[in-house]
């Protein structure tokens, strides 16, 4: 588990180029880099990542991952509602800034697992079978 999470944490420092999103439609601009991705899992599974710098030190600030769990529940709900640059408040109809994003001292990643999930690509009915182990 420690190497998978190296890898994770690798992947995201590591974001290409093509994955970077300056903006959401009708919604404000990011104040940091912000990713959204893929992660290949397998030949026929891949984790949809976003993936925000901290607006402090992104080179030395911490990584935290962020899982909504589930299965089922997709880390797309953190990010916007909860811990996220930009947020959907209850009853609102808009996107804005997040006064009080994660991202202010950490850089945040949030991963839609498993395959199959929100964004999440399942290429195969084995894909979908989760346990603690898959």
């Amino acid at each position: 588990m420690k190497f998978a999470a190296a890898l994770l944490i690798g992947c995201a420092f590591a974001a290409p180029s093509a994955d970077l999103m300056p903006n959401l439609p009708d919604a404000p601009p990011f104040t940091t880099n912000t990713y959204s991705g893929y992660l290949t899992v397998s030949d026929t599974k891949s984790l949809h990542y976003v993936f925000a710098e901290s607006e402090v030190d992104p080179a030395n600030s911490p990584v935290v991952i962020w899982f909504n769990g589930g299965p089922g529940c997709s880390s797309m709900l953190a990010f916007m509602q909860e811990n996220g640059p930009l947020c959907i408040d209850d009853g609102e109809d808009y996107i804005k800034t997040n006064p009080y994003p994660w991202n202010q001292r950490l850089n945040m990643l949030w991963i839609e697992s498993p395959a199959g999930v929100g964004y999440s690509h399942a290429g195969t009915a084995q894909d979908l079978q989760t346990n603690d182990m898959l």
